[in-house]
């Protein structure tokens, strides 16, 4: 994983468990590792010149992945959690804008007879 590209994500959990990716989903058999080849490879630039104190864990290299046989088994569980993902995303969108119209509702201004 490159950890200087523009695109790279990582995030630390309460528990523990950190999270590293792609955000551009370039590599979906295996978010978790960069392409050597990357088309949409970017130096991140944001991060010229600041010094990171004591806190910051999430630049830190990230450790080396096992290596996973990738196969269409992997590939194919990863699309279908992928469409679960975005399925539910479309739910809840729907949901809110739902939540929205009936809350305008509430504010209209009633006609006098």
């Amino acid at each position: 994983m490159r950890t200087d590209c523009r695109h790279y994500e990582s995030r630390t959990y309460a528990s523990g468990e950190a999270v590293r990716k792609c955000l551009l989903d370039l590599a979906p058999e295996a978010p978790w590792n960069c392409p050597a080849d990357c088309p949409r490879y970017e130096r991140r630039r944001i991060d010229a010149g600041w010094q990171y104190g004591s806190l910051a864990k999430g630049m830190e290299p990230a450790p080396p992945e096992p290596e996973v046989a990738m196969n269409a088994d992997v590939g194919a569980l990863l699309d279908e959690v992928e469409d679960i993902v975005n399925a539910a995303g479309v739910d809840l969108l729907a949901e809110q804008a739902k939540r929205s119209a009936s809350r305008k509702g509430m504010f209209r201004k009633r006609k006098k007879r």
